[in-house]
């Protein structure tokens, strides 16, 4: 098929966001596309593309520069995000996650965590995993059992861990864990280097799709964190998590419209192409209709977590925005990438084409950080709570 790009040029804050943006685009084309579909079959991880990406300024953009982060508002961040998971998926969500279990300590850290950490965290030469699931407490976060019991100048941690993006893969997790019996307010954050004796990550997971994404539980049995890793106060954890999702989420929101735009590209390029009856099968009616239905979901998703990131960069409340960000742009990646293997019909079937890994991987973004149902709820409180 022809390259095809169906992305609508898109207004950017400053012209340095538009500069970033190329950049992104550039690595994209030369280093993170050509490999996609030969590592997802072959289940490879891409950790060398995230130290080129560190070392080009991309894992820290929504944080302070004065943190060693890149400065950007996060509706910036949020493209870059896109562009790289339409891409790969792999690299666009594991750059999401990593901003997530970089968030804790950027937000609520000591000034001696900062310093002593970000550099390298929002450098590049580490990689981050986020972990608050666990096999039995997944959209019942509060409900966690994990430990964290107070030993002298240090917390043991004891407990597993699941579902866990770069498990076996990360450098540093940001863990949650229990220090009181009570079920919100006893749960606290803490930085474990991925070194950290008693730490011990289970074989990745065999997945449906993001086969390059190691995912792992992670099983903790006497692991010693120094009180100097604590992130935040004791008992403050919950509070640091739920703030820390709703970021999340709109990462999530922004590689589920990298995917959808991908799989519209390359419905638009075979329909151009493909003839049946005598022209291009996109000159009938049926079809034009569908792609027209796909585009249309891809621009209004990206408006959705567009918005939902100008009210974060404001100082607005945005959760409630992110939830819908998140519930839209995902359903409608799954929607699209349903629908671009129907454009190609039995080619769109076999893995000689993209579009039935995007199908693949498009599934996932409805469950991550939070389920589509948990999305729901959380707009459903946020509509019908007092005023």
């Amino acid at each position: 098929m022809s390259p095809v790009d169906t992305t609508v040029d898109r207004e950017l804050p400053t012209p340095e966001a538009r500069d970033l943006l190329d950049l992104t685009r550039e690595l994209v084309a030369a280093e993170v596309a050509p490999r996609a579909a030969a590592d997802e079959e072959a289940g490879r991880f891409p950790r060398e593309l995230f130290r080129t990406l560190g070392r080009a300024g991309l894992l820290g953009l929504p944080y302070a520069e004065e943190l060693g982060g890149g400065g950007q508002p996060y509706e910036v961040y949020l493209q870059v995000v896109e562009e790289l998971a339409a891409g790969w998926l792999a690299v666009g969500l594991g750059v999401s996650v990593h901003t997530l279990a970089c968030f804790p300590i950027a937000r609520y850290g000591s000034p001696e965590q900062r310093e002593r950490r970000l550099p390298e965290m929002l450098g590049g030469e580490l990689l981050g995993a986020y972990c608050l699931s666990e096999p039995h407490s997944g959209s019942d976060a509060a409900a966690l059992t994990t430990r964290a019991d107070r030993d002298g100048d240090a917390y043991t941690l004891n407990g597993t861990k699941a579902w866990i993006t770069h498990g076996g893969r990360a450098d540093f997790y940001t863990v949650f864990a229990r220090t009181s019996p009570d079920k919100s307010r006893g749960v606290s954050c803490l930085h474990v280097p991925a070194d950290t004796p008693g730490l011990q990550p289970a074989a990745p997971e065999k997945k449906m799709g993001l086969r390059s994404s190691p995912t792992a539980q992670l099983a903790f049995d006497d692991a010693r964190v120094p009180e100097a890793d604590l992130i935040g106060g004791p008992g403050q954890g919950f509070s640091i998590a739920l703030s820390a999702l709703d970021g999340g989420r709109l990462g999530i929101a922004a590689c589920a419209v990298g995917v959808a735009r991908a799989a519209l590209d390359a419905a638009v390029a075979y329909a151009r192409e493909r003839r049946q009856f005598g022209k291009p099968i996109g000159e009938f009616q049926g079809l034009q209709f569908m792609l027209a239905d796909m585009a249309t979901g891809v621009e209004a998703a990206r408006s959705l977590y567009l918005t939902a990131a100008r009210r974060r960069d404001a100082g607005l409340e945005y959760g409630a925005h992110a939830a819908m960000a998140k519930l839209f742009a995902t359903d409608t990646a799954m929607k699209v990438t349903t629908d671009a293997v129907q454009v190609l019909g039995g080619y769109g079937y076999v893995s000689d084409f993209p579009v039935e890994r995007y199908m693949r991987e498009a599934k996932v973004l409805q469950i991550v950080e939070g389920t589509n149902q948990v999305q729901r709820i959380v707009i459903g409180r946020r509509l019908t709570r007092p005023r």
